[in-house]
């Protein structure tokens, strides 16, 4: 009779064991469903983010924006807000419309180097010349040239600047008597960044017939019409050169002095 009992009374136990082991199992199930739907902010973005964008900007531009998603959706890495700390952080690469993002996206460097560096104050055009209207392959990133201009003169511009320039002939004059090359091709005229320690070198720059200058806006806003419309030509310039500004040469005033 007394092993019958305690035989009963280990099986209510066990029995009781295994209804709380449920009952507790089921309860922490509940707590973690419950917490997986919880709302959790997490950033997404919104337009494209350029490689070297600050975080800060990012977020203050509203190329990246904050949003809530269940706890159970949040990607592992997530990041989780922007302050002081991070906030100064550059996008490594382009991140795209549409990624959540992760706080390993953002590091401590910008990635690459400004490729040209235009003067203060100053902005760079790009001309396309030949080989002879280049000075051949002479001209490098630092040389100052002249640029003149080859237009179709016309009544109103044979009268009013061309004097002897006939209507309908060609003319030639200076568009820009003191210009600096700040890239040839690729060649510029900022120092390439030094390699960091094991990583490649970047390769030599190509040099090329597009000749990149650094001019003023205004005299920008003359050279971009010169390129539109005429055929330009330049010559290096000489430190002690004294450029005729208004000298004008046409079909009819080339042989005269």
């Amino acid at each position: 009779m007394g092993r019958r009992l305690v035989a009963i009374f280990a099986a209510a136990l066990v029995a009781l064991v295994g209804v709380t082991a449920v009952l507790l199992y089921a309860r922490g199930a509940d707590a973690r469903a419950v917490a997986a739907q919880q709302p959790t902010s997490v950033y997404v973005v919104q337009s494209l983010v350029p490689a070297g964008t600050t975080l800060k900007d990012s977020v203050q531009n509203g190329l990246i924006i904050k949003t809530s998603i269940a706890a159970a959706g949040v990607p592992a890495g997530a990041l989780a807000g922007v302050d002081g700390s991070n906030g100064g952080l550059y996008a490594t690469t382009d991140i795209q419309p549409g990624e959540y993002v992760l706080a390993d996206r953002f590091g401590v460097k910008p990635v690459g180097e400004k490729a040209i560096e235009v003067p203060a104050g100053m902005v760079a055009v790009a001309v396309q010349l030949s080989d002879p209207a280049r000075v051949g392959t002479f001209l490098t990133p630092g040389s100052k040239v002249v640029l003149y201009d080859t237009y179709a003169a016309t009544a109103t511009k044979a009268s009013a600047t061309d004097g002897a320039a006939s209507a309908g002939g060609q003319s030639t004059r200076v568009l820009l008597d003191d210009v600096l090359i700040i890239a040839m091709g690729q060649a510029s005229l900022t120092p390439a960044a030094a390699p960091v320690a094991g990583e490649e070198a970047a390769p030599a720059p190509v040099l090329g017939a597009l000749m990149t200058v650094a001019v003023t806006p205004a005299d920008a806003t003359r050279l971009v019409h010169g390129i539109q419309t005429g055929s330009l030509y330049a010559a290096l310039r000489g430190t002690d050169a004294k450029i005729d500004l208004g000298k004008v040469v046409s079909e009819a005033s080339l042989f005269s002095k």
